[in-house]
């Protein structure tokens, strides 16, 4: 009878020590939605990404700056000059005078540059004063109320016009960029995650199969000074619990070392410690491949870059072929003027001012050069135009890939699941049957390592699944879980 209630208190010894490790006092706890959360707001990555943003927003700012009318004015008050030049006299004769004026001027400009065109409209309005000082005293003023006048080249190549098509591309490609690099963002404190949760989890089987094996050990070595058991097992036995003694240092080292990659990669610098809680709650989907693609083709940056490469070397190849042909740049003004002693008399009765000036351009002979820029531009247009269609095949198949290997993982989940259940159930068996004496200690340390695999391996499935589900989130820049597109408020960002 007593012997019997000798393994009925070691048994239940044995399930006080079995019990799982919970979060300590004074340990945060931290799931995998917190801990993506703080990375995109405060890992170094995240500033990176966000200030790779703002440089091509502010890119495309600049571009749209371009296409409004622009107001300046500039001003020269005054201008002294103290000198001896040589001056034309009256009767065509040059000789060296001495001159001493102050000039003054201020013109107010506003130009406008026409983008299906690729020329400029402008106008302005200017007012210029010279004072001549020393001996003879004088002031005279020079105005241009109004002055109005077109630049324009015919048959050139228009830049504008090539900018209206490619710069919106490159801002929408920088906005899917941002996005990706967030869904990169989180595959990478997924990554670090699963590091720490598994060290955690190793560390909490070493230090629970430390207590065991410490416990089973004097069990073992009560039935050896019993003669029950051979000194093979007891040896046995006593390897088995150093070796756990040993694995636990290890693994107690292995949750200091990815505690520290996951801190430093969330920004964190102080001492705080926390518990992770593994994402277990997966809902069950399949990702449709169709639609996989449809919002990949649409959001993703590698499919809008497609036509940004081809319109960058279409436009090359255009600029190429207007330097190779006749260009004429026309340049048109019409304005009012005049001069007078005083600002009143300038601006009375102004005289009409016209200017225009038609420029010609014309290779004539230059030894087949304007024909090889124009060939070798051709060439780079078909190579750009060929790689991007074999960038489509690969975008697609590498899309093909992934929403298969996702749709695969939640199978694959279940059945690792199922396993760990398994596995404890097993353990709780074979440790029960070992109590008693109907099983050796070999059985139960099978049943222990099988438990322990069981578990690690359904916590690495778990990571695959996370893994595949953000890497597709990357791939289409849409929540299958929400089923929405993944959008941010961009002028947050600015």
């Amino acid at each position: 009878m007593f012997r019997y209630f000798r393994f009925i208190i070691v048994f239940l010894l044995l399930s006080i020590w079995f019990i799982p490790a919970n979060a300590q006092p004074g340990q945060k706890q931290y799931s995998l939605d917190k801990v993506i959360q703080r990375a995109q707001l405060h890992s170094p990555d995240a500033l990176l990404a966000k200030h790779r943003f703002r440089n091509s927003y502010w890119q495309y700012r600049t571009f749209k700056a371009t296409n409004l009318p622009r107001l300046s004015l500039d001003a020269t008050l005054p201008d002294f000059n103290r000198s001896i030049a040589n001056i034309t006299q009256p009767d065509g004769s040059v000789s060296f005078r001495s001159q001493f004026q102050a000039n003054s001027s201020a013109y107010l400009s506003l130009a406008q540059n026409i983008g299906l065109t690729g020329g400029q409209v402008f106008m302005n309005s200017g007012l210029q004063r010279i004072d001549l000082l020393g001996g003879s005293k004088s002031t005279s003023y020079l105005a241009s109320p109004l002055y109005i006048g077109i630049s324009q080249p015919i048959w050139g190549f228009n830049a504008y016009k090539w900018s209206k098509r490619i710069e919106p591309i490159k801002y929408q490609e920088a906005k899917s960029v941002y996005l990706e690099d967030m869904e990169r963002l989180s595959i990478r404190a997924t990554a670090l995650f699963f590091d720490l949760l598994l060290a955690q989890i190793s560390y909490e089987i070493a230090s629970n199969n430390q207590a065991n094996n410490d416990t089973i050990y004097k069990i073992t070595k009560g039935r050896y000074n019993l003669g029950k058991i051979a000194e093979n097992e007891l040896l046995q036995m006593e390897l088995r619990l150093l070796n756990s003694n040993n694995e636990l240092e290890q693994s107690k080292l292995q949750v200091e070392i990815t505690t520290f990659a996951l801190k430093s990669f969330l920004g964190i610098k102080n001492d705080e410690r926390f518990k992770l809680i593994p994402p277990i709650d997966c809902k069950r989907f399949t990702v449709d491949y169709k639609l996989a693609l449809s919002e990949a083709l649409e959001n993703r940056s590698e499919a809008i870059s497609f036509d940004r490469r081809v319109y960058e070397a279409q436009s090359e190849l255009e600029k190429v072929k207007a330097d190779n042909r006749l260009s004429v740049d026309v340049y048109a003004v019409y304005g009012l003027t005049q001069s007078g002693p005083d600002i009143e008399t300038t601006y009375r009765n102004p005289e009409d001012q016209q200017k225009l000036m038609v420029g010609l351009q014309l290779p004539i002979l230059d030894w087949g050069l304007a024909k090889g820029r124009s060939k070798m531009a051709e060439s780079n247009m078909e190579l750009i135009q060929t790689r991007v269609d074999q960038d489509r095949i690969d975008f697609e198949k590498e899309l093909y890939l992934k929403v298969m290997q996702f749709n695969m993982q939640m199978t694959q989940l279940l059945i690792a699941s199922k396993a760990d259940t398994i596995g404890q159930k097993r353990f709780k068996v074979s440790k029960h049957r070992y109590l008693i004496g109907k099983i050796d200690i070999t059985d139960l340390n099978l049943a222990q390592e099988e438990k322990d695999m069981a578990r690690k391996n359904y916590i690495s499935t778990l990571r695959l699944y996370w893994d595949s589900y953000f890497e597709i989130r990357r791939l289409t820049l849409f929540d299958f879980l929400k089923n929405e597109r993944i959008d941010v408020d961009y002028s947050l960002l600015y």
